[in-house]
């Protein structure tokens, strides 16, 4: 009997944290994907190499040393010995779904189904933030247009003073 989604406890926070932007692709280590299934990362990879047909450059690629560099350097991870000395695969949206297809055990399609809500609420997200900040600018487009309008207002009221205003008559001293 297979576990239904709800028996899963993963926070969403948890999986957010292991969810990187490399190479404009939101991703995840093979390592985290293996705790995540309950499978070793050895077998994880085995059964990549053996259906890596299912696995196109956009469903998952490897990193190169710099990545990983960089990957340290910003401590996302703590070591290059926690990659256990080899570069790691990554999966995008696409892959992780393949990935459990692969795998074929009843908690890496639940675990796979979660990752997968994640990655669409995050899609979401910047969706809604991007439409945010579209109205934050359409705002301040309209806004410096009044500014434009008012100081053409005062502009207009400044001369319309300076023609009402009584000249002055000349005055002479006897």
């Amino acid at each position: 009997m297979e576990k239904n989604n709800s028996e899963i406890i993963f926070p969403d926070e948890m999986i957010i944290s292991k969810i990187y932007l490399i190479r404009g692709e939101k991703v995840m280590l093979d390592r985290d994907l293996a705790k995540l299934f309950n499978v070793k990362a050895i077998r994880l990879r085995e059964q990549v190499k053996r259906n890596i047909e299912k696995f196109p450059q956009h469903f998952m690629f490897q990193l190169s040393p710099e990545e990983v560099d960089i990957m340290v350097s910003q401590n996302a991870i703590p070591s290059k010995q926690y990659l256990g000395g080899y570069l790691p695969l990554v999966f995008t949206e696409y892959g992780v779904l393949q990935l459990a297809n692969v795998l074929k055990s009843g908690k890496a399609t639940q675990v796979s189904i979660k990752i997968i809500e994640i990655f669409v609420k995050m899609r979401s997200m910047l969706m809604d933030t991007l439409t945010l900040k579209l109205d934050i600018d359409e705002i301040k487009k309209k806004l410096q247009n009044q500014d434009k309008n008012i100081e053409l207002v005062f502009n207009y009221l400044d001369e319309l003073i300076q023609k009402q205003e009584p000249q002055t008559k000349k005055s002479y001293w006897f």
